[in-house]
């Protein structure tokens, strides 16, 4: 039996996709800063967010299915390389969310001017956005990222422990349900429980994001805004 199935290429580009647009989301609270809007800039924020976890649940299910297609034989070792595989997804998707930073930050900008302008509707924004001249407009904006946004960046201004902290929860938010799952195999007499500790996993990694990091970004918004730093 084949490890890369059809259905498992398309679970990787779903996972692709959700983790670029998780990533693609701090790209708002850098634009909310550049145009000095960071309440509408939370709004979008909040959506990219929404649309991201949303997504990631209804992953859930089609991942769980390759559990249940797996060989008798040898399910460990084929589980175990097809969760490789999409984890390197994952990975992908977030670099490539990384590449197009520079491009969204610029879209975000407009779009959250946009927002203000519609009166805070984000169903007129969204008609507004995905206008064809709007989608041509936003080639043009099109950038990838430069060493010379480095420039002038001293060791002291990055927040190293931030990162650190944002580094070990989001590990733990993308690999919960593929280890709920994998546990499912480790221990099939308590399978019902360890898959329903994914909610578990999730849940504490989403408070640890509340908890340590959007607070610190927040600040560093801020701080760009009253012009004690720059974006």
């Amino acid at each position: 039996m084949d490890i890369i199935t059809e259905k498992l290429i398309y679970i990787a580009i779903f996972i692709f996709i959700i983790h670029s647009i998780e990533t693609l989301a701090y790209a708002v609270r850098l634009s909310g800063a550049r145009v000095k809007m960071i309440a509408s800039a939370l709004s979008l924020f909040n959506i990219m967010v929404m649309i991201s976890r949303l997504a990631n649940m209804m992953q859930q299910p089609f991942t769980g299915s390759l559990i249940d297609t797996a060989p008798d034989n040898h399910a460990l070792e084929f589980v175990e390389k097809q969760f490789r595989f999409l984890i390197g997804a994952s990975t992908v998707g977030t670099v490539f969310g990384i590449l197009l930073l520079p491009t969204f930050i610029a879209l975000f900008s407009r779009a959250i001017v946009h927002l203000s302008e519609e009166k805070g509707s984000v169903p007129s924004l969204f008609k507004r956005i995905f206008s064809l001249q709007y989608i041509k407009r936003g080639v043009t904006h099109f950038s990838l990222p430069k060493f010379s946004y480095l420039r002038g960046t001293k060791m002291k201004d990055i927040p190293v422990r931030l990162f650190l902290v944002n580094m070990i929860i989001t590990a733990i938010y993308t690999i919960g349900v593929l280890s709920a799952l994998y546990a499912t195999l480790l221990v099939p007499e308590n399978s019902t429980t360890a898959l329903m500790a994914s909610g578990l996993i999730n849940g504490m990694a989403t408070i640890l994001l509340v908890v340590f990091v959007d607070p610190k970004v927040s600040v560093v918004a801020d701080d760009v805004v009253n012009e004690r730093g720059s974006y």
